[in-house]
């Protein structure tokens, strides 16, 4: 059976997530400890006693999303669930970029805290007169009609972000161009557009000064090549070597997840068990928007470890 680790990103993130894993794994437990000495945050007090505002913010859930995620793909392994691939959700790439070898864990940490504090500058950095930069969901139309509709009306600072089923995307924009754009799809059948409570337009152009920010950053470390198949949110395809998940980490920052191509292509691939490694079911959701007769499993959880495993 070829198993793939899917790893969520921002906003899976909750009080109290894996603190279950914490407790019954010791090697979870080194992995907090590692997580704190390289950061220099706390997670298992801000995963305990921290509220669900300070775990928003931007640094907090980097690290602790990041720190959720290894934990539950190194549970799966003491449980025998052995993954032949990976793939996450935006900030859960890093997860994946640990899992298959290319970046040690010492350094994954304090990657994703820089990452954070670029991304969160360059938001900050925004032109704010005409509102709030930011995301919207776009419910009811394909990819292809999001982007016809975008190529035509061609409207500055608009652009898709996220490709994520089969009947939605979200863009990014500054608020200006969030308000047009949202006319003009709905006049183009959106069944549905929702604003997302997201602090800046990310994976979009308008974060240019993050992504060289963090280029500098990753100039700075070695990326191995993988030792499985890590599956890239730019491109949707396997990434091949360090090189070249080196670029891609760089190129994330300002470009469209993928979500929808990286799924066809690891169904393409065969990999017949999909496990959610990480806290929350969205990724699980959406890979049942696109295979509604396959499950992607929840393994975010101790209880669903064990079912797996």
């Amino acid at each position: 059976m070829k198993t793939a680790f899917l790893f969520p990103g921002q906003g899976a993130q909750y009080p109290g997530m894996v603190l279950d894993l914490y407790d019954a794994s010791s090697e979870v437990r080194d992995l907090f400890a590692l997580a704190q000495e390289t950061t220099g945050v706390d997670v298992h007090a801000l995963l305990a006693h921290g509220t669900e505002e300070q775990l928003k913010e931007t640094v907090n859930t980097q690290i602790s999303v990041t720190l959720a995620n290894l934990s539950a793909a190194v549970v799966l392994r003491q449980r025998g669930v052995i993954a032949q691939g990976v793939a996450g959700f935006s900030l859960g790439e890093y997860a994946a970029l640990a899992w298959a070898g290319v970046l040690p864990f010492e350094k994954i940490f304090p990657l994703v805290r820089q990452r954070g504090e670029f991304m969160a500058q360059a938001a900050q950095s925004l032109d704010r007169s005409a509102g709030e930069p930011g995301m919207a969901a776009v419910l009811g139309l394909s990819p292809e009609q999001v982007d016809a509709v975008l190529t035509k009306e061609n409207i500055p600072s608009l652009f898709a972000a996220n490709y994520n089923s089969p009947v939605q995307v979200v863009i990014s924009g500054t608020a200006e161009a969030l308000k047009s754009g949202e006319a003009v799809l709905k006049a183009a059948g959106a069944k549905r557009i929702i604003r997302l409570k997201v602090s800046g337009p990310f994976h979009s152009p308008l974060l240019k000064s993050a992504a060289q920010s963090l280029e500098q950053a990753v100039n700075q470390l070695s990326f191995a090549d993988p030792q499985f198949e890590l599956y890239s949110n730019v491109t949707g395809a396997v990434v091949r070597t360090g090189s070249e998940a080196k670029a891609l980490a760089v190129r994330q920052v300002t470009s469209p997840v993928r979500w929808t191509a990286e799924e066809a292509a690891l169904a393409t691939s065969g990999y017949t068990r999909v496990i959610e490694a990480g806290p929350g079911t969205v990724l699980a959701g959406l890979w049942k928007a696109l295979f509604p007769e396959a499950d992607c499993l929840p393994a975010g959880k101790l209880e669903q470890i064990a079912q797996i495993g």
